[in-house]
C-alpha cells in the first residue's frame, strides 16, 4: 500500500499488533500469547525480523523460544540488514509461507531505511493484505503508522523541535504512534507532531500493553487494547495551536486535543476516532449464584407440582439452600 493510503475495503487483511515495548516474556506473557492466537496458534508459522535490534540471532533465539512455549508451530528469522538485503529475491520470498510476522525493538530509524520502500516492505504489505497477523515491539510498533517518531527526548511539554519525525510502513493510515509511552513520559512529543499535523491520530503505547487493530469487511480498523498498561489517544481534528508559530524549543499551544486513556478490554473506531461499547463480561461469582438460584427455583417447582409438602416447609427449605450456598 503506499505511504499514508486508506485501507481499500473488501481487502482480508490480517490483524496488526502494536507493542509499546518490555512485554512481558517470563511470567503470563499475555500480549505475545495475543500475537501468536492471531498468527494461527499452534499452526502459526512466524518470521521473526530483527533488523532494527543490534542484537541480531540472539534476539530470534528469544523470540523463537517464547513463540514454541506459546505454541507456535514454526518460527524463524528474516533480517535484511540494508536496502541491497531487502531487495534480494531470496530473502523477500522467505514471508511467502508465513502467517506472523513480528519486528523486534531497537533502532526505529534503521529499520525503515533498511525495509520502507523495498521489495521486503513490497512483501510485507502483500503478506498482511491477505491475512498475515503483523506485530511489532517498541521500534516495531512505531513503524507500523503512516509517520514514525524517528527520535528525541521525551517530557511532559510539547516543545517546537523536540523531536522528529520519519515516514512509516503505512499499515496504520493517518497516524503516528510512539512507545514506551508513559514509563518514559512521552506525551510532550506525541502531542507536538499531533500539534504540528492535527490530521494524525496519536497513539501511544504503554510497556507490556498492545493496541491490537482489526480490520472489518469496509477496511474500518478497530483498536482493542491487550496487556496490563494503556494506550493514550490524541485527536487534534478540532485544536488551536500555535505549532506554526512557536519559536525554537519553546512550548507549544495545544487546546481542544481530545484525549483517550484506554485500558486493557477497551475498543476504539480509528475510523470515527470514538470509543466503542465494551463487550459484556459476566461475573463467575454471579453466574454461579444465578445457577444455584435456578436449581432452587426448579425444585420449588418439581415439590409445589407433586403438592407434597406444606408452604411452610417449603419456605424452610428455600431458607436453608440459601444459606448453604453462600461463601
Amino acid at each position: 500500500m503506499p505511504f499514508g493510503a486508506t485501507p481499500v475495503p473488501g481487502s482480508p487483511r490480517g490483524d496488526l499488533v502494536v507493542i509499546g515495548g518490555a512485554e512481558d516474556k517470563l511470567g503470563k506473557r499475555a500480549v505475545l500469547a495475543d500475537f501468536v492466537r492471531r498468527a494461527g496458534g499452534d499452526q502459526a508459522r512466524i518470521a521473526v525480523v530483527p533488523t532494527a535490534s543490534s542484537l541480531g540471532d540472539e534476539i530470534v533465539e528469544v523470540y523463537a523460544a517464547v513463540f514454541a512455549k506459546l505454541g507456535a508451530a514454526e518460527v524463524y528469522g528474516v533480517r535484511p540488514t540494508d536496502r541491497a538485503e531487502a531487495s534480494d529475491p531470496a530473502v523477500v520470498a522467505a514471508l511467502d509461507r508465513v502467517t506472523g510476522i513480528f519486528m523486534t525493538g531497537g533502532n526505529q530509524l534503521k529499520l525503515g531505511t533498511v525495509v520502507s520502500g523495498t521489495p521486503f516492505g513490497d512483501a510485507l504489505h502483500a503478506a498482511h493484505h491477505r491475512g498475515v497477523t503483523v506485530g511489532g515491539t517498541s521500534a516495531g510498533a512505531s513503524i507500523q503508522s503512516s509517520h514514525m517518531v524517528a527520535f528525541g527526548p521525551g517530557g511532559a511539554t510539547a516543545k517546537q523541535r523536540m523531536t522528529q519525525v520519519a515516514g512509516g510502513l503505512g499499515l496504520l493510515a493517518d497516524c503516528v504512534v510512539d512507545q514506551h509511552f508513559a514509563q518514559r513520559n512521552r506525551y510532550g512529543r506525541l502531542l507536538m507532531i499531533v500539534s504540528q499535523s492535527p490530521q494524525l491520530l496519536g497513539i501511544g503505547v504503554d510497556e507490556d500493553t498492545a493496541a491490537a487493530v482489526t480490520t472489518d469487511a469496509d477496511g474500518r480498523q478497530v483498536l482493542e487494547v491487550v496487556g496490563r498498561g494503556v494506550v493514550t489517544v490524541l485527536d487534534g481534528r478540532t485544536m488551536v495551536t500555535d505549532a506554526h508559530a512557536a519559536k525554537e524549543h519553546r512550548p507549544i499551544l495545544a487546546s481542544g486535543v481530545v484525549l483517550h486513556a484506554l485500558p486493557a478490554g477497551s475498543r476504539f473506531d480509528l475510523a470515527d476516532r470514538v470509543l466503542l461499547p465494551a463487550p459484556a463480561v459476566s461475573d463467575p461469582a454471579e453466574a454461579d449464584e444465578l445457577a444455584v438460584a435456578n436449581r432452587d427455583l426448579s425444585k420449588l417447582a418439581r415439590d409445589i407440582a407433586a403438592d407434597d409438602v406444606s408452604p411452610a416447609v417449603l419456605r424452610r427449605r428455600v431458607a436453608r439452600r440459601s444459606r448453604g450456598a453462600r461463601p
